[in-house]
Parts: C-alpha cells; sequence; structure tokens
C-alpha cells in the first residue's frame, strides 16, 4: 500500500502514524456490538415462548397463535440472502445498522399490538430485521477478520449462542411473570440501541456504491421458493396431511420457483445469489454439510426438552439448565477448535471429527428410555455438543475462506439460509416420525388424549391414571428414540461429505496477496 505523511485510518476510524491496525480496544468494542446484535436474533423467539400463553389470554385468537413464530421465521429465512446481497452491493456497516434499526421497529410495534392479526403483522417486520442481523454479524467479521485470525472469536460466539438458548426461557418467564408480556419484546429497545450506538461510533467500514440494478426478480423467486419450503415444513403433518392439495401445491410451487431462480440469476448482471459461488467445491460441500448439520442439530434440540420435561419431570426452566452439558461442550470445544485454527491454519480435521461425534452422540441419545438418569443424558449431550463445537463455526469459516470478498456478504448468508432450511426440514420430518410413534404407543390404551397430536402439557399428563401416565412416557422415550435414530443416520452424510473438503490456505497466513492486505483487517487485534 502506498505510505503519505499523513496518519492512516484504520478500520475503526483510529489514526495511527505508522499505519499498522488497531489493537485490543477498538476490536473488542466492535465485537462487543456484534455479539449484542447477535444475541438479540437467537433470544427473541425463546423469550417471546414463553410469553405466549399470556399474550393469547389477553388478545385472544388461540387459531392464529403459530403464525405469531412462523411470521418471523418466513421472513428471517426469505431476507436472509437479500441483506447479505445488499451489503455486498452497498457496504457493509449501512445495511447492518438498517437492519438493527428495522428489528427495533418491528419489537416496539410487536409490544404496542392491540389485536392478533396485528402482532403477526409487526412479527413478520421484526422477522425481517432479524434476517439481517445474523448474516450481518457474520459478514462483517468475515470482513474485518482474516479467517486464519478468526478462531480467536470462536468461543465468543458459540457462548453467545448458550446463553440464548439458556437464558431465553429464564429471561422471558421473568419478564412476563414481572414486567407483563409487551417487555418480551421493549426489551429489546435499549439493548439493541446499545448494539446501534457501539457499531455506528467504533466501526468504519469501506463505502461501497453498486453500479448495477438490485435483482428484484431473483430476490422474489427466491423469496418465493424459501417460503414454500418453509411453509410446507411448518404445515406439513400439523395443520394439513402431507398428502394433501395444500401441502403438495406448496411443494410444486416451491420447486417450480426455485427452478425459476435459478434460470434468473444466469442472466442477471447482479445475481441476489450468484451461482458462480457453488462452483467452489469447498463451498458447495461446506453448504450440505451445514444444511445437514441444521436438519440434526435443530431436532436435538426441540426433541431434547420435550424428553426431560414429559419423561424426566423437569420444568420448563429447568430443561432449559438441564441443556448446559451439550452447550459447555460445544463452546469449550469451539474456542479450541479456533485456537488450533490460528495457530496451525489446519481446520479439516474438525468438519470430520464433529460429524463422527455428532453421529455418535445422536446415537447415545436414541438409547435413553424411562430409566434413563440426568446424569448419562447430560454425558450423552455432553457428546453431541463437542461434535457440534467442532463444525458449527468450521461451516461459515470454510464459506467464507471459499468466496472472494466482493461476495463474502452472499457466501455468508448461503450459509445461514442452508443451515435454516436444513433445520426446517428437520424439526418438520423429526416431529412426524415422533408424533406417529407416540400414536403407535397410546393406541389402545382406552385414552384419545394423543389423538390430536403427541405433545400433551404437563398438566394434562399430571391427570392421567397412573397405567396411561407410564404409557404416555414410555411412548414419548419410543418416539425420541426414532427421532435421534434417523438423526444419526442422517449426521452419517455429513461426516462423510466432511471427508472430501480441501484444505486451502486460510487468508490471512503469510504471504497475503495485495487485495487482502488492503482490506480492512484486524489480524493483529488480539
Amino acid at each position: 500500500m502506498s505510505q503519505t505523511e499523513t496518519p492512516l485510518k484504520t478500520p475503526d476510524g483510529v489514526a495511527r502514524a505508522d499505519g499498522k491496525e488497531p489493537r485490543q480496544r477498538s476490536v473488542r468494542v466492535v465485537m462487543v456490538g456484534l455479539m449484542i446484535a447477535m444475541l438479540l436474533a437467537m433470544l427473541d423467539n425463546m423469550i417471546v415462548g414463553t410469553a405466549m400463553p399470556t399474550i393469547v389470554g389477553e388478545l385472544g385468537g388461540l387459531d392464529h397463535l403459530s403464525w405469531v413464530v412462523t411470521a418471523y421465521t418466513l421472513a428471517t429465512a426469505a431476507s436472509t440472502p437479500v441483506w447479505g446481497k445488499l451489503g455486498d452491493m452497498y457496504g457493509r456497516k449501512g445495511i447492518f445498522l438498517t437492519s438493527i434499526v428495522l428489528f427495533l421497529a418491528g419489537s416496539a410495534m410487536s409490544g404496542a399490538s392491540q389485536s392478533m392479526d396485528q402482532l403477526i403483522t409487526f412479527r413478520a417486520i421484526q422477522g425481517l430485521g432479524a434476517g439481517g442481523l445474523m448474516v450481518g454479524v457474520m459478514a462483517i467479521i468475515g470482513e474485518m477478520i482474516p479467517p486464519r485470525e478468526r478462531g480467536k472469536y470462536q468461543g465468543l460466539i458459540a457462548g453467545v449462542m448458550a446463553v440464548a438458548m439458556i437464558g431465553g426461557p429464564l429471561v422471558g418467564g421473568s419478564i412476563t411473570d414481572n414486567w407483563g408480556w409487551r417487555w418480551s419484546f421493549y426489551i429489546n429497545l435499549p439493548i439493541g440501541a446499545v448494539a446501534l450506538a457501539m457499531v455506528t461510533i467504533v466501526l468504519h467500514l469501506p463505502k461501497k456504491r453498486g453500479q448495477a440494478r438490485i435483482d428484484y426478480l431473483g430476490a422474489a423467486l427466491l423469496t418465493v421458493a424459501i417460503t414454500s419450503l418453509v411453509l410446507l415444513t411448518t404445515w406439513g403433518g400439523t395443520q394439513y396431511a402431507w398428502g394433501s392439495v395444500q401441502i403438495i401445491g406448496l411443494l410444486v410451487l416451491g420447486l417450480a420457483a426455485l427452478a425459476a431462480f435459478l434460470w434468473a440469476e444466469t442472466r442477471a448482471a447482479e445475481p441476489v445469489m450468484p451461482l458462480r459461488i457453488f462452483r467452489n467445491g469447498n463451498f458447495s460441500l461446506i453448504s450440505l454439510i451445514g444444511f445437514l448439520v441444521g436438519f440434526t442439530m435443530f431436532g436435538a434440540m426441540t426433541f431434547l426438552p420435550l424428553y426431560q420435561q414429559t419423561v424426566q419431570g423437569a420444568s420448563a426452566t429447568n430443561s432449559g439448565l438441564l441443556l448446559l452439558p451439550l452447550l459447555l461442550a460445544m463452546m469449550v470445544v469451539s474456542m479450541v477448535a479456533g485456537r488450533f485454527t490460528t495457530s496451525t491454519g489446519k481446520y479439516k480435521i474438525f468438519p470430520i471429527v464433529g460429524g463422527g461425534l455428532m453421529t455418535v452422540g445422536l446415537y447415545l441419545l436414541s438409547t435413553m428410555d424411562v430409566h434413563t438418569s440426568r446424569f448419562t443424558s447430560g454425558l450423552f449431550m455432553a457428546v453431541l455438543g463437542a461434535g457440534m463445537g467442532c463444525i458449527m463455526q468450521t461451516t461459515m469459516l470454510v464459506a467464507q475462506n471459499s468466496v472472494e470478498m466482493k461476495d463474502m456478504g452472499v457466501g455468508s448468508s448461503s450459509a445461514t439460509l442452508f443451515r435454516t432450511i436444513g433445520g426446517s426440514f428437520g424439526v418438520s420430518l423429526f416431529g412426524a416420525l415422533f408424533a406417529h410413534k407416540v400414536q403407535d404407543g397410546m393406541s389402545g390404551k382406552g385414552s384419545t388424549a394423543t389423538s390430536g397430536g403427541a405433545q400433551l402439557d404437563p398438566a394434562t399428563i399430571a391427570k392421567f391414571p397412573p397405567a396411561l401416565k407410564d404409557a404416555y412416557f414410555h411412548a414419548v422415550a419410543s418416539g425420541t428414540h426414532v427421532v435421534f435414530f434417523w438423526g444419526a443416520l442422517v449426521s452419517v452424510l455429513g461426516f462423510l461429505a466432511a471427508w472430501f473438503l480441501v484444505e486451502t490456505p486460510l487468508r490471512g497466513a503469510a504471504g497475503k496477496s495485495t487485495e487482502q492486505e488492503d482490506a480492512p483487517l484486524l489480524a493483529d487485534a488480539v
């Protein structure tokens, strides 16, 4: 880079006469702001979930209850690739700040809702912002810190996820009981304002101005495809039978929109998801692995609390705490894997080991029955968590290292999207297997309690006669066995795919290119 007498300004806006990049303080301030934004997106559904009974009691609309979650999930998934592309075209900072503002506006309006229809609409607005939060955090980290140095921060990202999963139900219940359900949304405002201020003041990235038109057709077709697939997995086997006209129609619409999207992307001047990124073998493989990890991980995280609350008698709050072995193992292993990657530049071993550990952990969980102790199930969860720790952040690392800097946003958003879609399919298909197994186990027991669905609340179960209660516990244990066993089989595919990854050098190692040197990378920050 050329040297001048004027002190160089670093990405955080701090001028240094020697032209060196900033040290610890500025990077850590930026990371704190980014982690707060990520925490907002991760916490929201978990906090709101505990407030739902109170919300229904005040606003009514029980038949539309599921749409409070579905509207948020749909908007998040559909907007993720669009946010990523906008960041690539117009600069990540401005687009990221816009997503924070949109999320906070949706939160404020949701808290002020006077009807269930209003709440659903405002939750969709909130979800649009949430889509930009997650991909924005990952893309900014991808631009700010080179892959070789990013391992230092993996433990921090895993820690935020652990705090969200454990603290969400605790915080949500406390807020609802003491302040009212509206504060489940209003609490986002002061926290989001802190993140907004920190990112605005400290983060300085190069400004961009895209010359090409936004790919509106591609964005619309991708939105239709994602919406169809998410609704298919949400409604299939619950509101509508898998063979119903509605579900078949969603499948046909989704496939047609996907085919049209692929056609449109080959003709767009600036495609919302450039197909060229999939010509990279590592990117295609890691996208598949991310889909499979989402498929198994979200399935496990959905049915573990159900098993704990039903069979092991844990409360909703305690079931979150009982996930500690999984989450702590994930956080510790993620931190170790990150440090190892930073010091050696090696990363291929982690998707392989992670896939193997996840397979073993899911198989061990499939052996649980009504007599399995909490200590034993905790050990099984720790094995699964260790596998997740090996692979969760590594998938994003490989995805970002496989694309050019100009495609960092679409690379990050694509990796996030594949994991999200995988999770939707996993929860749906595992849910169908679970419900079928539970209803089979309860058939002929002289009760129609489970005829409308496999999941019952603890108060209803407590009223069962002892023999019927015991039968239901066995049926739930049998259902979770099927879920985790099939999860282990799916995880094997990810384990096998990981062997075909090529360990290309991580950017940020010795011998940087001129383009990499000029990029705002804070390699020496910590």
